[in-house]
Order: structure tokens, then C-alpha cells, then sequence
């Protein structure tokens, strides 16, 4: 499974253009779903600062299989896209706001299918 995950106020709090602190288990989740999963770090960083969020990543062990592309090969020819192929997106921007990592990690590895994720979801309504 491919997934997507921001960086700024979800695997760190929000300080732009610095780093922020680490969230609360961001790290060890990560690092835990990296073992399974393909984690692509998805985020308008860029240059330096998106060079300081790889960097931030790699020396807490959290293993990436791409930034800002799909996969680590890909030529964007030019053309820059930001659209990313993935199974899930982990984002603080989300609709309802991003859950604690716990939270995270359990609807990532608890089993329940996308369908069964869905149908709760449209309960809410």
C-alpha cells in the first residue's frame, strides 16, 4: 500500500519554514507503517526547506519511498505535478482533522476494509 503523508502540522507541528516539533508518536508510527507500506512524504515544501523535512525524516528513521513524486524514479519532464498516487492520505488538513497516530496507525493495520471505513463514514451524515 501506497501512503501519502504531509509534513507540517502532521508529522511535526506547524513552524514554517522551520521544523517543528515532532507530533506525539508520528515517529514510531511511521516508522512502524514503513516496514508494510511504501510512505511517499507529500507537501509544497520546497528547496531547502524540503530539504530539511528529508533530512528531518531520515534522522529519525523514518524510511520514505518517495517525496512529491509516485515513485523514486519518476522524471516529471518539465511539468511538476503534485497530484500523488496513493491508497491513503495522511494530512492535518483532512476533513475532520488529522486523528492521533494511534488512531492512525489502528485504521491503517485494524483490518477494516476501505468499504467498511466508508460506509461509517457516510453514517456521520
Amino acid at each position: 500500500m501506497k501512503i501519502a503523508v504531509d509534513f507540517d502540522g502532521t508529522i511535526v507541528e506547524d513552524a514554517y519554514p522551520e521544523v517543528g516539533k515532532p507530533r506525539p508518536f508520528a515517529i514510531k508510527t511511521l516508522q512502524m507503517l514503513a516496514k508494510k507500506h511504501r510512505l511517499i512524504l507529500w507537501t509544497c515544501r520546497e528547496g531547502r526547506q524540503l530539504e530539511d523535512a528529508v533530512s528531518f525524516c531520515q534522522q529519525n528513521g523514518i524510511d520514505l519511498y518517495a517525496v512529491n513524486k509516485n515513485y523514486p524514479e519518476e522524471d516529471d519532464n518539465g511539468y511538476f505535478c503534485r497530484k500523488i498516487d496513493a491508497d491513503i492520505y495522511i494530512d492535518d488538513r483532512s476533513l475532520g482533522g488529522l486523528p492521533s497516530w494511534g488512531e492512525i496507525y489502528h485504521a491503517i493495520e485494524g483490518g477494516e476494509s476501505n468499504a467498511e471505513k466508508s460506509k461509517k463514514w457516510w453514517k456521520f451524515f
